[in-house]
């Protein structure tokens, strides 16, 4: 569900969740009996299993791509020619530090001397089991497998996977298990044409070859019009091992939510989404589309939100959140208020752009409050419906342009940090949380990055220096954007 209502679609039946996992219906936690696996070190890639069996089942790859995500969640990598592949299994590739550290278009601003003040060093950078997997998409046959920087998550760390991975083996290391569960919104949105403004303009619709008007959330028949798109999207996430789980038509022409089963590893939730949109980008390309997960692409139509379901598991694989009832145990209340005390330092995260923060307003399916409720969606922290084993929070803040690793992560952190500190979120709201914006919280990208500097939660567990040179990024790319004279400056001031 997003900014406005919606569940329906396909099901992935390959991606079922073992037994000791929760129903599909409901991506939360229920007992195992074993806790899930840590985030600490991750199991080394050889050769001699996964590349091996790809190519006997794939032998005319002709290329792999290893790829990365970096601050903005943009794909970069290194394409090898298969029989050159081996040296990234055995050894990794080196990749700049810097690269990880780039702004929305792409330069270094050297946040904390990382870049051309420090020589620009290199750092090893190597595949993650389990991901290598075939290019549906590609005019050749290819493969592609995800990578992850090698770095002591002991010490600064620059690769966001890696920031993640350290605040989930902190819970681990308590005796909390997450396990997570990402809904994604997008549009599509014209390939080629755009409004005389250079606003986006709606896709064609396949079936009518008109231009999209529709606005009908859970609307069947705007999933049949795109049925030939979310198909290949549907084998996309097969062939990749993405857990998609359904399809939604959402609250304007042309978006979509598309949700992703749970997951008992917070960090592999993160990956899945990560993947989720290269491949919703990817394949939008292939049937003549964009698709863009700009968190306000349309000033007067719906946003596009990520919404983060959690639920923490202990050590015997007990889900904590639940009590029997409806509202959830104390943990799941004392989670709720670190959430509400982390999120005005979080929102630099969960909204990491000027746009971003066009999403808010009131009266419009979008957390301008921190409150909580029980199915209730005007609030920021929603307890859903369902069994009491699969009890969750369903995290509403986040705009679809975060990074899912950052935006996780400083999700994780304010919970940890509710239930460590037994913080009380006070009642429930059972009515409208959306008409006015909380005064506590920044609702400007400047302001944001200003708070975030004031951070007093999310250091403990994302790291102060991460944060340091994540600011310094972001800062300077506001400072770009607003050197930028706009249009609508020459028509009012001119």
């Amino acid at each position: 569900m997003s900014d406005s209502r919606g569940h329906s679609g396909f099901d992935v039946d390959s991606n079922k969740p073992r037994a000791s996992q929760v129903s599909p219906a409901a991506p939360a936690a229920e007992p195992s009996g074993q806790p899930p696996g840590p985030g600490g070190p991750e199991a080394p890639f050889g050769r001699s299993d996964e590349m091996t069996a790809l190519l006997a089942k794939y032998p005319d790859t002709a290329h792999v791509d290893a790829l990365f995500f970096d601050l903005c969640s943009l794909v970069r990598g290194k394409r090898y020619p298969v029989q050159d592949a081996d040296k990234l299994f055995e050894d990794g590739m080196l990749i700049p530090y810097s690269a990880w550290l780039l702004d929305a278009t792409g330069d270094c601003s050297d946040p904390g001397g990382r870049g051309y003040s420090d020589g620009d060093p290199d750092g090893v950078v190597r595949p993650v089991a389990g991901t290598l997997a075939p290019v549906p998409w590609s005019p050749v046959p290819s493969a592609q497998v995800m990578c992850s920087l090698d770095e002591d998550l002991d010490g600064p760390v620059v690769d966001p996977r890696n920031v993640l991975r350290r605040v989930e083996r902190q819970m681990n290391r308590a005796g909390m298990f997450p396990v997570v569960a990402l809904e994604l919104e997008f549009y599509l949105i014209d390939q080629a044409e755009r409004s005389p403004d250079g606003s986006p303009l709606p896709p064609l619709n396949p079936d009518t070859k008109q231009r999209d008007k529709s606005n009908q959330v859970y609307g069947m028949t705007e999933l049949d019009d795109y049925a030939e798109f979310l198909r290949d999207v549907e084998s996309a996430c097969v062939a990749q091992s993405v857990p998609a789980y359904t399809a939604t038509s959402e609250n304007a022409p042309g978006q979509f939510e598309i949700n992703l089963k749970h997951t008992d590893s917070a960090v592999r939730a993160a990956d899945h989404a990560a993947l989720l949109a290269n491949i919703v980008e990817r394949v939008a390309n292939m049937h003549g589309f964009k698709a863009t997960f700009m968190a306000k692409p349309y000033v007067d139509m719906a946003g596009n939100g990520l919404h983060i379901h959690l639920s923490v598991l202990d050590a015997d694989g007990n889900n904590i959140f639940d009590d029997g009832t409806p509202q959830g145990s104390p943990s799941l209340r004392w989670a709720i208020g670190g959430l509400m005390e982390a999120m005005p330092e979080s929102m630099a995260l969960f909204a990491p752009n000027v746009n971003a923060y066009r999403r808010y307003a009131p009266n419009n399916y979008v957390p301008v409050k921190r409150a909580w409720g029980v199915n209730n969606r005007s609030v920021a922290f929603r307890i859903p419906g369902g069994p009491g084993t699969a009890r969750r929070l369903e995290h509403r803040v986040c705009g679809a342009s975060a990074n899912p690793y950052l935006a996780l992560a400083a999700v994780l952190a304010g919970a940890c940090w509710g239930m460590e500190n037994k913080l009380d979120p006070g009642p429930a709201v059972t009515g409208n949380a959306c008409e006015q914006m909380d005064p506590g919280v920044p609702w400007t990208f400047r302001a944001a990055l200003a708070r975030l500097e004031k951070a007093h939660i999310l250091p403990n567990y994302l790291g102060a220096d991460y944060l340091h040179l994540y600011s310094e990024t972001k800062w300077a790319e506001l400072e770009k954007f607003q050197a930028v004279i706009s249009p609508h400056e020459y028509l009012w001031y001119l």
